[in-house]
């Protein structure tokens, strides 16, 4: 069994539309956002192994903001990398650590979610993954593989989703900003 994490970037700060989409940071939103989510990947009480990050800014900036305790290594293949290509980075993991945390991308991660799960392992939290996969958000796969090499389609199950909004209702969608 092996344990995989994804955390989405925070909220992009927007406001210099000269930067390049790989130069935006975050916003002051992004920041709060990260930073709660960073205390509850803590909390969570999961030894991640290895953190494979996108080297776009706004994924340092959440990674900055979240103060997360483990390895990076920044892979510049999962900048706005497809499930495809994700799988692939995943199966080429080295030292085959327990637990890797993956912070990136959507569309990428939400697909991600959706080619690991097999139909039959489908649940709420996965229904509220297929509804939105929003900025900060970090999920918990449990994959019934023993070595990253076998990361494959279905192999997985969805057991934890934690996105700013249920953790501080400041940071949701509905706040007043």
């Amino acid at each position: 069994m092996k344990t995989l994490g994804l955390l989405r970037h925070a909220k992009s700060d927007m406001d210099d539309l000269a930067l390049r989409d790989f130069d935006r940071g975050l916003n002051d939103r992004g920041r709060r956002g990260a930073a709660v989510m960073g205390g509850h990947i803590r909390a969570n009480g999961v030894a991640w192994g290895l953190l494979l990050a996108s080297p776009a800014e706004r994924v340092r900036r959440t990674l900055e903001a979240a103060r997360l305790a483990a390895p990076v290594e920044w892979n510049e293949r999962i900048y706005l990398a497809d499930s495809d290509a994700l799988i692939e980075i995943l199966r080429r993991v080295d030292g085959d650590p327990a637990a890797v945390l993956v912070a990136g991308h959507n569309p990428g991660l939400q697909e991600l979610v959706f080619a690991l799960v097999a139909p039959e392992h489908e649940n709420d939290l996965f229904g509220a993954v297929a509804e939105k996969f929003p900025t900060a958000t970090f999920a918990v796969l449990e994959l019934e593989i023993d070595r990253w090499g076998d990361c494959a389609p279905g192999c997985g199950r969805l057991v934890h989703l934690a996105r700013p909004r249920d953790l501080d209702p400041e940071l949701g969608p509905e706040a007043v900003r």
